[in-house]
């Protein structure tokens, strides 16, 4: 029997997961079967979907939204990015245990370094949001050399209480967090990220076209067709590098196959296949 493995969330009709970790396992050679799950509105559904996936032999769980910090709340273990993130994306089955895992972040650094050419060390990054996307992403970009990172978020409060308690695990990276106005107080960053879902809504965050620099990349961890109001707001103020988070999506995806079975896909194939131009 191949082995088994799939991506749970609410919704899920629109996810790519499973053309990708397909993709990963012709290429690799690897006897492998991957499905999307609807987890059901719910936590407690959640887990009877995780249940019922186990039970019939499931190895692996990719974890999209609602369910992130549920999932790390089910695992027996976690990695130190799951623990920092308060959430897991990936979920692995073995010996009657579950183990949890993040590669958000780590498929977000890979996807501006390597795929944009945009590295991090000694950059200035804002990052929009202060919820569990923010939290997965943080630390990463901090220990990739980013010498200040400043979370805005509608709640003000909240990000200063994340940046505050992240403080001490991100090195020499400086953080702060506060509300969107004192953004205009601000000087261009040399990277804009888009953490909220406010694109899912089909609006953007509320932030100043100050923020944006002529160098300046806009990148929003949603994707869809073509440009998110968030990037059409930044290409509005001025900003001519432009980037949605396919990359990320595929990135991540590598980094938990190779948790999973040992190796890491290479992932031009699936970057090809899910390239949609930003118009």
């Amino acid at each position: 029997m191949p082995d088994r493995y799939a991506v749970i969330g609410h919704p899920i009709g629109h996810s790519q997961s499973p053309l990708i970790h397909g993709l990963f396992a012709r290429a690799l050679g690897h006897d492998m079967v991957y499905e999307a799950i609807d987890g059901g509105p719910d936590e407690a559904s959640f887990r009877q979907a995780l249940a019922r996936f186990r039970a019939a032999g499931g190895r692996g769980l990719n974890v999209t939204l609602p369910f992130k910090q549920a999932a790390l709340a089910v695992a027996d273990e976690a990695s130190d990015e799951a623990r920092r993130a308060g959430a897991a994306n990936t979920l692995g089955f073995e010996g009657g245990r579950v183990a949890a895992h993040n590669t958000d972040g780590i498929g977000l650094v890979r996807d501006l370094e390597a795929n944009l050419d945009q590295p991090l060390a000694g950059r200035s990054i804002l990052l929009l949001g202060a919820g569990g996307a923010t939290r997965g992403v943080l630390l990463p970009l901090a220990r990739a050399g980013a010498a200040r990172i400043v979370i805005a978020n509608r709640g003000a409060d909240k990000a200063q209480a994340l940046a505050a308690e992240l403080a001490p695990h991100a090195g020499r990276c400086a953080l702060a967090g506060g509300g969107y106005a004192a953004l205009a107080r601000e000087a261009a960053f040399d990277l804009v990220i888009n953490a909220t879902s406010a694109s899912l809504a089909g609006a953007a965050p509320a932030v100043p076209a100050s923020s944006f620099g002529a160098g300046t990349l806009a990148y929003d961890m949603m994707y869809g067709r073509g440009l998110t109001p968030f990037l059409r707001l930044a290409q509005q103020a001025g900003c001519t590098r432009l980037a949605d988070g396919v990359g990320m999506l595929v990135e991540q995806a590598a980094e938990s196959f190779a948790w999973w079975r040992g190796v890491r896909p290479d992932t031009r194939a699936a970057l090809d296949w899910l390239a949609v131009p930003l118009t």
